[in-house]
């Protein structure tokens, strides 16, 4: 019973005699057989090394003056892209400025043509029913906008992800909100809503009758008496305050004295026709079947 025991106590000792293996030990002789290297053979081998480092940080440098100069053709483009996106929302809205004008205009033409005629006053009613004339009034504005982003605080990264962003449905539902408070024209942004506006998403923008509006949300709309405390005790503007409380998102009901709404844009007519015009053939469309 005693001998492994002694065949393992023999194996930890010789272990402990001979820590090292036996190739490490004929490398150490031969080193000691050779003797130290000659002083050229150091020096070699130390401007081997120096160059290695050198061309090391050569590459180095030549990789971040890439990236340097990758970096500011990119903020170059990106800056190109932004001037260019400013100029085109500039001649939009000027072009937007110039057709409200010149709406004015007609009205007031058509007005001065039909002062005396019964159903002046009927026209209007209608045109600021559906949305195609300009109305003024008390009312309600409601806020509407994202939630601060996240940020990481290692890498300063703006988390993509974030909960209290406004979408698009957002805004239909609190148009929609403001209509069963009892509104009687409400704007987004000065974007009036009519029967056949739609607000929609592209991308990473809200548009409204294919025209972006961008962030803070501002829905305005004119309506009797108390439609700010309907519209903040409706389901929608409950659940908006519980979106504001939760993610931060930024939410407010004010009610407003003398909001001016602008006409909404011309949709054109599709079916309608002056009487005696005979209506138009609509071209027909062929293709081969797929």
């Amino acid at each position: 019973m005693s001998r492994p025991h002694r065949e393992a106590s023999d194996l930890l000792a010789d272990l402990f005699r001979t820590p090292l293996d036996s190739g490490y030990v004929d490398a150490a002789r031969r080193r000691e057989e050779r003797g130290p290297r000659p002083p050229w053979q150091r020096r070699g081998g130390k401007a081997a090394r120096a160059v290695a480092l050198a061309m090391l940080g050569f590459l180095l440098a030549v990789a971040y003056d890439q990236v340097v100069a990758d970096k500011a053709g990119t903020n170059q483009t990106q800056a190109d892209l932004a001037k260019e996106v400013a100029d085109r929302r500039a001649e939009a809205d000027q072009l937007a400025r110039d057709a409200e004008a010149l709406r004015g205009e007609v009205s007031q033409r058509r007005q001065d043509a039909l002062a005396a005629d019964p159903e002046l006053l009927r026209l209007q009613d209608l045109e600021a029913r559906t949305g195609l004339g300009r109305v003024a009034g008390d009312g309600v504005v409601v806020t509407v906008s994202d939630a601060p982003a996240a940020v990481d605080p290692v890498t300063g990264d703006v988390d993509p992800e974030n909960p209290g962003r406004v979408i698009d449905r957002d805004l239909q539902d609190l148009a929609n909100a403001l209509w069963e408070s009892g509104a009687e024209a409400v704007a987004i942004n000065g974007q009036r809503l009519t029967a056949i506006t739609t607000i929609r998403a592209a991308g990473g923008a809200i548009l409204v009758d294919f025209k972006p509006v961008t962030r803070p949300y501002q829905l305005s709309a004119i309506g009797p008496d108390g439609i700010e405390k309907r519209m903040a005790d409706s389901a929608t503007g409950k659940r908006f305050k519980r979106f504001a409380e939760t993610y931060r998102m930024q939410f407010d009901i004010e009610a407003r004295d003398r909001l001016t709404l602008p006409a909404g844009d011309d949709p054109g007519l599709q079916y309608a026709r002056p009487p005696g015009t005979p209506p138009s053939v609509a071209p027909s469309v062929s293709g081969s079947p797929r």
